[in-house]
């Protein structure tokens, strides 16, 4: 955390409303430093192709310049740090993606980032068949050295992060919390809202245990960004992008996990099903997905085969 004060730019830089990745990357290649941007004036601005007057107007602005320290402090206090895709903790297997985040903020073990992962993903109305399926096979996915990802989103989400720390007892264990928890395995939780928000509140227990277990909790929006809809699509393509492959437990046939499918599929990652029930709704898109080619899974073997 001693550092923050070297990274001010990367958090002003995320803090530019409307300035997206691709124009980062744009002016990153250009000055190479976060810092030699936050200096640039309007003129020179004004002669970067792509970037119009508000963007300027926002990138200019003295208001937010000043409330760098603020940010800062509170970051400080809150154990908060930002990972730029320049540094050696950012994950290596996101670089790779199109779009990937310029930034990441971050609150637990960043080291746990370059080791191999995999995403469980499914219904936030999960059923009690989805959450069982989801912390048995995340209990085994942990057991293998492998991080499990997912969203931290009701249902299924929650239930793959409790079944990764929950390495002491039955995976099939209809216990919803984590309690002392033993030779718990790592998890890490993409979230499409600021360090400073909980969400859902309920979670709020569940996200300190991942903490304290040496997991973490990633986002590439600042302090103070709500979770809005518009947020969990682009959230979404890291879940994927972070991880080696994927594993759908529960989908409605148009859902936010369907998504995460698609970018899985778009950055080359393997996706793995649990099959469903016939007549649920939570697995018509689960269902699908293996009439389309993804690979079924019975057991947790079949993921390490």
């Amino acid at each position: 955390m001693a550092d923050l004060e070297k990274k001010k730019y990367w958090i002003w830089l995320s803090l530019i409303p409307n300035l997206g990745s691709t124009t980062i990357q744009k002016l990153l290649k250009l000055y190479k430093n976060p810092e030699v941007i936050f200096q640039l004036t309007k003129k020179e601005l004004s002669l970067i192709k792509g970037i119009g007057s508000k963007t300027i107007e926002n990138m200019l602005d003295k208001h937010m310049k000043e409330n760098l320290n603020q940010h800062i402090q509170y970051m400080i206090e809150n154990k908060i740090d930002i990972i730029s895709i320049y540094d050696e903790n950012y994950p290596p297997i996101l670089k790779k993606i199109y779009n990937p985040p310029i930034s990441l903020y971050s609150k637990g073990d960043t080291s746990i980032l370059k080791n191999p992962s995999m995403a469980i993903i499914g219904c936030r109305e999960g059923s009690e068949y989805g959450k069982k399926a989801a912390k048995y096979f995340s209990y085994h996915v942990v057991q293998k050295g492998l991080n499990v990802v997912s969203g931290l989103a009701k249902g299924v989400d929650s239930y793959a992060h409790i079944g990764a720390l929950c390495g002491q007892m039955n995976a099939y264990s209809h216990v919803d919390k984590v309690q002392n928890c033993v030779n718990c395995g790592k998890t890490i939780a993409i979230v499409g809202n600021g360090l400073d928000t909980i969400y859902p509140k309920e979670n709020e227990r569940l996200e300190n245990q991942i903490i304290e277990n040496g997991g973490v909790i990633l986002s590439e929006y600042p302090l103070n960004t709500k979770p809005e809809k518009m947020n969990f699509p682009a959230r979404n393509r890291i879940i994927s992008g972070i991880s080696k492959a994927i594993l759908v437990v529960e989908a409605k046939e148009k859902s936010g996990t369907m998504l995460t499918v698609d970018f899985a599929l778009e950055q080359g990652r393997d996706v793995f099903v649990v099959p469903g029930n016939i007549n649920s709704i939570n697995s018509v898109g689960t269902n699908r997905l293996i009439q389309q080619g993804a690979k079924l899974v019975a057991n947790y073997h079949d993921l390490f085969m």
